[in-house]
């Protein structure tokens, strides 16, 4: 093993040698099974493209009819009414911790832009917050966790299957970043978790199908063992985020039950895998501007209304998807607007069963707490509610060209402003960015970027400027929009310019890259 990346101060107590053999024997172990599931996914998109559909697997359809349940929720876990999202800077790892929220996901994933520094010091805070050495100043202010108020529940994301950490090598090849993400924090952290009377919990990313899931189940098992930990100590909830995820539920859940903590709507990544998987296929599959696709679409409900009943019959939490705003220090009214957005959001989906939510800002708590509270009272879940008035067809989940809106110019235009802003972020070493009120992360600038991208080859009519979505369009509009943003102090030309070669190699090439985040890190020292 080689580690090309500087070490830096206390870099030497995460990166040690007990902690490096036990990641390079899950690589050894696992890495190959990796890559096929990977070439698998390749292989699925090939018949997509070629005029194939998604539909509810016939080979795992004794899974769906068995009678199975997930292991009873794990302590800590067992309410989670409100859940905490953010990158794991020191900052951001106190003032979770702090929010009054039931869990804080600890993002390495979509909200991380992975520098070596950002990865390393990353697992750094998370032991420090568990040993309560933690603290951080900024401006005069000192953050420090609170002495006597319960803290959030750690859920760790690590990176997902098809990424891979650069600046540590295992005979000459990158680590799997999933396997180097989970293997430290789990080598250093479990038994700290242990000790605190709850457990190494994991939120899984980007998974297609229900077999990297039985792989990620292998790790756990295979993990366990070699620290000597009792199996089913971990717990992991898998972000349904991918088109292809959405029919294999169940079966997500059945390889995962001993370990299985439920299901998440990551609904952001699940419109960038919309757009992704039927890309070539015109209209059939064309989604409004981002800011018009609501969940409410019928797709969307058939999608979140599946997810809960899923879980439910499974015995599992099945836990809402993201409130983005990020509340305005100056603007009162923008406020007001969309706290009742989120609001609503919150309220439809405590209304469906959900046990959970999730928030992207601390002033955010409060008003998600008191919605599912309204509903859960002193119940810690709404297991019991098992939906069994749902059902839901491959047909309601594929549902896309029902979905209503318009593509307009303002639209485009935002597309290419968030994009360009949050890749220049990215490039900088922070990946969640507040742009216009909300917190933009990998997910929404997929999004972004793979909508430009199916509208040029779709030849799309702007509803308000009757313009066609061409290449030469886009190039003019993204100088137009860098032109606006040069004029803003503090304005790093080198990093746009970064930013913006990167965004029209994802959104205007012939080809279509598989993640913005490949070609990136490409570009990352």
């Amino acid at each position: 093993m080689e580690i090309k990346g500087p070490m830096l101060e206390r870099f030497d107590e995460v990166l040690t040698p007990a902690a490096l053999e036990f990641v390079a024997t899950l690589q050894r172990e696992f890495d190959a099974r990796r890559r096929e599931l990977l070439d698998a996914r390749q292989v699925r998109q090939a018949d997509l493209s070629a005029g194939g559909t998604l539909d509810f697997l016939p080979e795992t359809a004794e899974i769906r009819a068995g009678q199975w349940r997930v292991a009873p929720p794990a302590p800590g876990l067992a309410d989670r009414r409100v859940e905490i999202t953010g990158p794991v800077d020191r900052k951001m790892t106190i003032n979770a911790l702090n929010s009054g929220a039931k869990v804080w996901l600890a993002d390495f994933e979509d909200a991380n832009s992975p520098t070596w520094d950002n990865t390393v010091n990353g697992q750094l805070n998370l032991r420090d917050a568990l040993d309560r050495t933690i603290d951080f100043e900024s401006g005069g202010k000192a953050y420090r966790l609170k002495d006597d108020a319960e803290l959030a529940t750690v859920v760790v994301r690590p990176r997902g299957w098809h990424l891979t950490e650069k600046h540590v090598t295992l005979d000459g090849e990158p680590l799997a970043a999933a396997l180097f993400d989970f293997g430290l924090y789990f080598f250093h952290c479990a038994r700290r978790q242990i000790d605190k009377g709850k457990g190494p919990y994991f939120y899984l990313p980007k998974m297609e199908s229900h077999l990297e899931a039985r792989l990620w189940n292998d790790v756990f098992v295979r993990a366990q063992e070699l620290l000597g930990i009792p199996q089913g100590t971990i717990r992991a909830t898998v972000l349904i985020e991918t088109y292809p995820a959405a029919f294999e539920m169940e079966e997500i859940l059945y390889e995962l039950r001993d370990h299985s903590a439920g299901l998440n709507a990551g609904r952001w990544d699940y419109l960038f895998s919309v757009i992704k998987k039927f890309r070539t296929r015109g209209r059939e599959f064309l989604l409004p501007e981002r800011n018009a696709v609501t969940m409410t679409a019928p797709f969307m409900r058939a999608y979140t209304e599946l997810l809960v009943r899923t879980c439910h019959k499974r015995g599992a939490h099945a836990i809402g998807g993201m409130a983005a705003f990020i509340p305005s220090r100056r603007d009162p009214e923008v406020n007001k607007v969309a706290l009742e957005k989120v609001r609503a959001d919150k309220t439809r989906e405590s209304g469906d069963g959900f046990d959970g939510s999730w928030v992207a800002h601390p002033d955010l708590v409060p008003i998600c707490r008191e919605v599912f509270d309204s509903v859960l009272g002193a119940r810690p879940n709404q297991l019991d509610r098992t939906r069994e008035d749902i059902s839901v067809s491959a047909a309601e989940l594929l549902a896309v060209s029902k979905t209503p809106g318009e593509i307009t110019e303002t639209g485009l235009r935002n597309n290419v402003e968030v994009a360009l802003r949050y890749l220049a972020a990215w490039m900088g070493g922070s990946g969640a960015v507040a742009i216009h009120n909300l917190m933009e992360d990998a997910a929404t600038a997929e999004i972004s970027r793979s909508q430009i991208w199916q509208w040029i080859r779709s030849e799309i009519r702007l509803a308000d400027s009757g313009a066609i979505v061409t290449k030469e369009l886009v190039e003019r509009i993204i100088a137009e929009e860098l032109a606006g943003i040069a004029a803003e102090p503090g304005y790093d030309e080198e990093r746009f310019a970064q930013a913006t070669a990167l965004f029209k190699e994802v959104a205007l090439d012939d080809d279509f890259a598989e993640f913005l985040t490949l070609p990136a890190y490409a570009r990352m020292p």
